[in-house]
């Protein structure tokens, strides 16, 4: 099968590096991704001049990767996306700097991409024949939202997070306990030898009839039972590994009863699950189990897929393209960029 127009993209909404060639047929030639997580942990969280200026300086490197793995040139290359936003905005300005330079010196077309729309772009990567309708779940360090996918670019909100999205709270209550940045993994990797019944913690909104979230609180909760404990048990292995295990369940509970919720309001036949969060062990098992249960199909991405990538960009991009997208050097990132009509 002939590959077609190849895509390049590239992703730099927040502190990952990304440059990606992805075919016409939807198929991944080569994914670089360049963490920064080392850089930001001494600082226990993203700090945005130091993210951008960190994707000045890979930006470079991880271009001639992508190609090199590709087998690929930049002359193969038909088609630049890139990620507009919504996301940090001297971060995005790297990528989008880097794509209209060489869209202007390759004279090849353009297409900006919304991040979050790109998520959804990640299962279609993984499984071509996932087909809306469908609800979408993407949670991540700044976004939980909750999406009625109608068609490929036709997208309902219908629940957003209110405070603090579920990745956020994940690193906040990680920081709290002294277990280091980023939050998700480590609080994932600890609750698996947890008692996750042995503390309870609930969700702000959990039981109100709206499919919007709220994190604020069960951070606040986790904060306030954390100060009063001893000196002793706050160094106490076991309980951490328990009270690890609680926050999660309580953040797992929370996605999960507002995700099928929707797909009950929707009547779509599939949930989709997205983002950084869906990386997450407890997550995806919780889901696929309800899924079951109730005979709705539950899709995730590959966890190389689930975090921020080049890769779904492309293919967004290539989406776009092909229904005959074309965008202006001109454009400027839009770090508030939203999706979706509510």
């Amino acid at each position: 099968m002939s590959e077609g127009l190849l895509v390049l993209g590239i992703e730099t909404s927040c502190d990952d590096s990304c440059v990606a060639v992805v075919d016409e047929c939807f198929r991944i030639r080569s994914n670089v991704v360049s963490s920064q997580i080392e850089v930001h942990r001494a600082f226990g969280g993203i700090v945005p001049e130091v993210a951008s200026r960190r994707h000045l300086e890979v930006l470079p490197s991880i271009l001639h990767t992508a190609l090199k793995e590709a087998g690929v040139t930049l002359h193969d290359i038909g088609l630049i996306a890139v990620t507009q936003g919504p996301g940090l905005l001297g971060s995005l300005l790297m990528g989008m700097c880097l794509a209209k330079a060489l869209a202007f010196a390759l004279e090849k077309p353009l297409v900006a991409v919304n991040h979050l729309e790109g998520h959804l772009f990640a299962v279609r990567l993984d499984d071509p024949s996932v087909a809306p309708p469908f609800v979408a779940l993407i949670v991540s360090g700044g976004h939980t939202e909750l999406f009625a996918v109608r068609d490929w670019g036709d997208y309902v909100l219908l629940g957003r997070t209110r405070d603090d999205a579920a990745g956020e709270a994940y690193d906040k209550v990680a920081r709290l306990l002294g277990l280091g940045y980023p939050g998700g993994p480590v609080i994932d990797r600890l609750s698996k030898e947890g008692d996750k019944k042995r503390f309870f913690f609930r969700s702000g909104l959990e039981d109100e009839d709206t499919l919007d979230f709220s994190f604020s609180g069960l951070k606040t909760a986790v904060a306030r039972f954390f100060s009063q404990l001893s000196p002793e048990e706050k160094r106490d292995e076991c309980l951490l590994r328990d009270l690890a295990a609680s926050f999660q369940e309580s953040v797992v509970r929370s996605l999960v009863k507002k995700a099928f919720q929707a797909v009950e309001r929707t009547a779509y036949p599939a949930l989709v699950v997205g983002g950084g969060v869906a990386a997450n062990r407890r997550l995806r098992e919780v889901m696929e189990e309800e899924g079951k249960k109730r005979g709705v199909r539950v899709l995730f991405p590959s966890r190389a897929l689930c975090t921020d990538n080049a890769a779904m960009i492309a293919a967004c991009g290539l989406f776009h393209f092909l229904r005959g997208r074309r965008d202006s050097l001109a454009i400027d990132p839009l770090p508030q960029l939203s999706l979706g009509s509510s």
